[in-house]
């Protein structure tokens, strides 16, 4: 048995504004006057849990997008657009504190994948570029969350033990939760979490000693179960695994 950890990738392993400011700005052309400075003090209130209506920063730019008249299309190409600026100064991105020291701290048996709505432009090398990639054994990108979750998180049931880390809820957790795996919510919203969330905390960093207890009982576990079936990952791969269905990362 081979335990899983099932990471999202924007607000829980990427963290700052950047990528959110690109996307905004991308759309300013196409939205109202004033566009960019309600986007910049909604994230505020996002940030400060006060715009608790909003999934995440993304949401808010989409959101208000189309209260402005932006159109679907329109706002699909500058998300688009904005992508391709990923980790560039125009679209500042920061590994999350304490990714690195997670993902050393866990045992080597457990099997780390990306599951993001994300297209996967520049996500590769940014994992690279912090020095992670070689722990992912698998990278799937336009998941199309929350259903497009329920697939991976059923094979790697079948594996063993599943740990989903996501900051929202709906897309991250639930299709977790549903079937019965370990969840842990990071960002604003976890000062208020529902009841059905396993562990969490504002920051990957505080929750890493979370995690890392759950990946040990969960690794001494499949262990025992049997204990020649779980192996490091080797051979890392990328996965597209469908196309997103939202704006909603």
């Amino acid at each position: 048995m081979t335990p899983t950890i099932l990471f999202d990738f924007d607000g829980t392993l990427a963290v700052g504004d950047g990528p959110v400011l690109a996307f905004a700005r991308q759309v300013a052309g196409h939205a109202g006057p004033g566009y960019l400075e309600r986007v910049m003090a909604t994230l505020r209130d996002l940030d400060a849990g006060t715009a608790t209506q909003f999934r995440d920063g993304y949401d808010v730019v989409g959101t208000l997008a189309r209260q402005d008249g932006v159109d679907p299309t329109a706002l699909q190409d500058a998300y688009l657009a904005s992508r391709s600026l990923l980790g560039t100064p125009e679209a500042p991105v920061d590994a999350a504190p304490g990714l690195t020291q997670l993902l050393d701290a866990l045992p080597h048996d457990v099997r780390v994948v990306l599951a993001t709505n994300a297209p996967g432009v520049g996500v590769e090398r940014l994992l690279t570029t912090w020095g992670v990639r070689e722990r992912f054994a698998a990278l799937h990108y336009d998941v199309g969350k929350p259903a497009g979750l329920t697939p991976i998180v059923e094979a790697a049931l079948a594996d063993g033990p599943v740990l989903a880390v996501g900051d929202i809820v709906e897309n991250d957790l639930a299709p977790a939760t549903a079937l019965g795996a370990a969840t842990a919510l990071v960002g604003p919203t976890a000062d208020t979490p529902p009841s059905t969330v396993t562990m969490h905390a504002r920051t990957l960093d505080a929750l890493a000693l979370d995690i890392t207890a759950w990946a040990h009982r969960a690794s001494n576990t499949a262990t025992t179960a049997a204990p020649t079936s779980a192996t490091p990952a080797t051979h890392p791969e990328s996965v597209p695994t469908g196309t997103a269905d939202s704006l909603e990362r």
